[in-house]
Order: structure tokens, then C-alpha cells, then sequence
């Protein structure tokens, strides 16, 4: 029989030491050995919620002392772990779910680690982007394997328009990540600013006993979600296809295009402008779109300047 503890030690851990620890998104089996193994090793947890964490220990039997690092008191945090490493002492850091520092607290408590001259050691394991990603298919061979991680798109809608904007032109798949209060909007911003075809995959509750991935039509991810009222509910991850090459190497639409989307901004909003100019001439939604956005802006400080 395989010793695996054995197999989980085979590795120095030295005293002095921060331990960035990936943790479950969701099924407690995907805790790996080395985590076991370093969490039980550790003289301190690190960690992004206390209760949380105190949980997960407890349910595979280890009880360590735990010490809050969250987002509002990490500079601080990280200068009390950093004089415990100085003593010696071999801290874990982990967040409440999946790999610390991705979207996560953890990168300011690394890098004073770093600065303060201690070993910072990663032990890799769950995370919600790469589980989507391998089961993305086609959709990473436009980019040879490329992709973006862009976090969680902005709460207002104005804000998030902009940011889809600015990622829908990518020739490679990007990822991000949602919360099921926003999840309706995020869906009909995709929808309404990249083309129709443009394929989406919806992760919904990763690993978890409602887990379900989705790959469709952007345009048909409103009414996806909208047919069944459990869909709405969980965590999301959602990796979008890539733009086509020549949609990519796009650079302003042609002289038509361009009239066309000044006539509509006159009377629409920019969005919708961006929209039916695509629909008359054949442009890309998504370069209108940023050539819209564009254009409202120099009318803004115009409209400042002459106040």
C-alpha cells in the first residue's frame, strides 16, 4: 500500500516560512496531501475568515491557532505574521475558497513576507478559473492555450460595459468570475455587447453537489438562465470565447459605419447605438461599441469645457 503521508513529506519545510495554501472551492476532497500535511505542520493558520477556516480543520480532524487576514487589515496582519516568521515560526496562509491571491486576499501579505526576507512556499491545488478552463475546449485553441483572467467585472452597469468593452476584442478566451446577485446583469451585458455567436461557458457551484457547466450562444445565456430560477443561485465562472481574427485585428469601422453610429448617438444610448450601426452596415458590434464610448467621452469634456 502506497504510504502517501510519506510521499506528502517528501519535501523540506523549513521554520521561517509562509505557506500559501490552495483550499477547496467546494468538494472537501480536493484538499491535497501537502495541504494536510503542511496544515498540520504549521505553528499558525493565516487566514481570510476565521470560521471558515476553523471548519474546514475541523472536518479533517486538525486544530491549529488562527490569525484574520482579509482584505481590511492585511498590511497590518502581515507585519504580525511577518514578526512570527522572523521567530522561527512556519505560518500557512490560506483564503476562504481556492488559491489565495486570485481574487483573493493574500498578495499583499506575500509580498511583505518577501520584503521582510522570508521564503514564501506555494502548495497549488483548487481553482475555479483552471477547472473551467480545462473542460473549455475549443474555445483556448484560438489563443494556442492564452487566456485572461479579469476577476470580477465591475458592480455598475456603465463600469462593467466598459470593461467587457475593452476585453470583447481579445484573440484569446478570458475568464471571470460572478456572484449570483449579479449574474442576470453580467449575462445580459455579455449578450448585448458581443456578437451573437460568440461561445460562453458557465460554470455554476464547482465541484459542488449542484455543480453544472453550460457551453452556448452568448446570446442565448439571458434566457438560459432566466428558465430555470435555480440556475441563478451559486457561484459563477464564465469563460468567454476569444474574437474571431478578424474581428480581433479590427481597427475603426469604415467611413459608413461610422456615420451611421453618429446619426444613432444623437437619439440612442451607446450601446444600442453601437448595436443597430452593427446591424446596418455589418461593423463590428464591438469596435462601434468602444468607437461610441469614445466619442461620448470627447462630447463629455467638450460639453466641461464650455461650461
Amino acid at each position: 500500500m502506497t504510504d502517501w503521508i510519506s510521499l506528502a513529506a517528501g519535501q523540506s519545510y523549513p521554520s521561517g516560512t509562509l505557506y500559501v495554501v490552495a483550499t477547496p472551492i467546494g468538494n472537501l476532497a480536493d484538499l491535497s496531501l501537502r495541504a494536510l500535511h503542511v496544515l498540520g505542520l504549521v505553528d499558525a493558520v493565516a487566514c481570510e475568515d476565521t470560521r471558515n477556516t476553523g471548519q474546514l480543520l475541523t472536518r479533517v480532524g486538525l486544530h491549529r491557532p488562527l490569525l484574520a487576514v482579509h482584505e481590511h487589515n492585511e498590511r497590518e496582519a502581515a507585519e504580525r505574521i511577518n514578526a512570527r516568521l522572523a521567530a522561527g515560526e512556519r505560518i500557512a496562509y490560506v483564503s476562504d475558497a481556492g488559491t489565495p491571491g486570485i481574487s483573493d486576499p493574500g498578495a499583499r501579505l506575500v509580498e511583505a513576507a518577501r520584503a521582510a526576507g522570508h521564503a514564501v512556499v506555494p502548495l497549488p491545488g483548487p481553482s475555479a478559473t483552471v477547472a473551467a478552463l480545462s473542460v473549455a475546449g475549443a474555445m483556448l485553441d484560438s489563443g494556442d492555450g492564452r487566456f485572461t483572467f479579469a476577476g470580477f467585472l465591475p458592480p455598475k452597469a456603465r463600469a462593467r460595459a466598459d470593461a467587457i468593452a475593452g476585453l470583447a476584442t481579445l484573440d484569446h478566451a478570458w475568464v471571470v468570475y460572478e456572484a449570483p446577485h449579479r449574474i442576470a446583469d453580467t449575462l445580459a451585458a455579455l449578450a448585448a455587447a458581443l456578437p451573437a455567436g460568440r461561445r460562453l461557458l458557465i460554470g455554476r457551484e464547482l465541484t459542488k453537489l449542484f455543480e453544472q457547466i453550460q457551453v452556448l450562444p452568448v446570446s442565448e445565456a439571458p434566457a438560459w438562465l432566466a428558465a430555470d430560477p435555480s440556475r441563478a443561485k451559486g457561484e459563477f465562472v464564465l469563460v468567454v470565447e476569444g474574437a474571431a481574427p478578424a474581428a480581433a485585428d479590427a481597427g475603426l469601422p469604415d467611413a459608413r459605419a461610422q456615420q451611421v453610429l453618429g446619426l444613432l448617438l444623437a437619439e440612442l444610448p451607446a450601446k444600442r447605438a453601437a448595436k443597430l450601426a452593427a446591424a446596418i452596415t455589418g461593423a463590428p458590434t464591438d469596435a462601434l461599441y468602444r468607437l461610441a464610448l469614445a466619442q461620448r467621452a470627447e462630447g463629455d469634456a467638450d460639453d466641461e469645457a464650455t461650461a
